[in-house]
């Protein structure tokens, strides 16, 4: 899996954070004082970014925590054919087959932008 190890103080709000061994995009990032007996401890609140579930991660600010790495690529829709479509990657020609968005009505020859992190694809 494409990631790499950070401290949880070196996140912030728009980055992304691996919860339960999936990419999230964080949402609200809060720090809490060192208490009498412990450090300082950072609440994250976070979206799934390709399964779109809510999740939670309280740690200490010193911890190391694993950041997944999402590349961001442009695409060429070749064809829609009901719920999925044909998509060839602008930099690799390479044509994939995505889901299409509910909220998007793509049309042929029309460029797209999309999320990639190993074989899970999102577009946005």
């Amino acid at each position: 899996m494409a990631k790499q190890q950070n401290e949880v103080r070196d996140l912030q709000e728009g980055s992304y954070v691996m919860i339960d061994d999936a990419p999230c995009k964080i949402n609200s990032y809060s720090t809490a004082k060192p208490g009498k007996h412990g450090s300082a401890k950072a609440r994250i609140e976070a979206e799934g970014v390709f399964d779109g579930k809510k999740r939670s991660l309280s740690q200490p600010v010193d911890a190391k925590i694993w950041v997944p790495i999402i590349e961001r690529k442009q695409g060429q829709v070749v064809s829609v054919d009901g719920s999925d479509m044909q998509v060839m990657d602008l930099e690799t020609y390479e044509t994939l087959t995505m889901r299409v968005p509910e909220d998007a009505d793509p049309s042929p020859d029309e460029n797209i932008e999309y999320l990639e992190m190993e074989d899970q694809r999102k577009i946005i």
